[in-house]
């Protein structure tokens, strides 16, 4: 099976608020140059204040989601306290580097909130791992949405900035990158809470920037 047979996911951001981390995806799958869904869900909940991003192959990713799903609540069961997202993103780095010959053709983003505070990772395929400070983005629409990102990310913004910065970088990568595209999602989570925005608020923020 060639690359572009595969049920693909795309552009991807992650950014680190003084008040907890943000994370957003647009909604587009591709098939080579098939629009093969326009509702494809890209960020899944792993624990209580842990999420993930995916871009790349999206059964791949669902794979991986179920195998840290597991994971995280068996942790949590045997040490009676949640896995930090440290502790989460070096077992998804494990997993991944044993799949080196065979590996898991995804790029995932890992935020969360824990004892340590808000914390941002971003993964490759191989395993390899990188703690974020501020901003990140993956997939196609990636270099895209890092030139807003790079523009107007700043220091100890709030979740609420970090919202509205999230929404105008994948909306401006939408709008280049023929992978991405469709609607976005976007979850917000904070040190005891998870929520992830309602279609009517992001269409809100994005009639703002048109």
């Amino acid at each position: 099976m060639t690359d572009d047979k595969y049920l693909k996911g795309t552009t991807t951001v992650g950014i680190v608020c003084n008040d907890g981390v943000v994370l957003a995806t647009e909604q587009r799958a591709t098939m080579g140059n098939l629009i093969a869904s326009k509702t494809a869900k890209k960020i899944y909940q792993i624990d209580d204040f842990a999420a993930m991003t995916t871009a790349g192959s999206v059964g791949d990713a669902q794979q991986i989601v179920r195998i840290i799903s597991v994971e995280s609540k068996l942790y949590r069961m045997r040490r009676k306290e949640p896995m930090t997202i440290k502790g989460i993103t070096t077992l998804l780095s494990n997993l991944l580097g044993g799949q080196r010959y065979y590996p898991l053709m995804v790029q995932l983003l890992i935020g969360g909130y824990d004892k340590n505070g808000p914390a941002l990772y971003s993964l490759d395929a191989l395993g390899g791992n990188i703690e974020e400070k501020d901003a990140v983005s993956t997939g196609s629409g990636s270099p895209i949405a890092y030139g807003v990102l790079e523009d107007r990310y700043r220091e100890n913004m709030s979740t609420e900035e970090g919202v509205e910065l999230a929404v105008r970088a994948l909306h401006n990568a939408m709008k280049r990158d023929s992978a991405s595209g469709n609607g976005i999602d976007v979850v917000v989570i904070g040190k005891e809470t998870y929520r992830k925005l309602e279609p009517g608020e992001v269409k809100d923020l994005r009639e703002q920037l048109n």
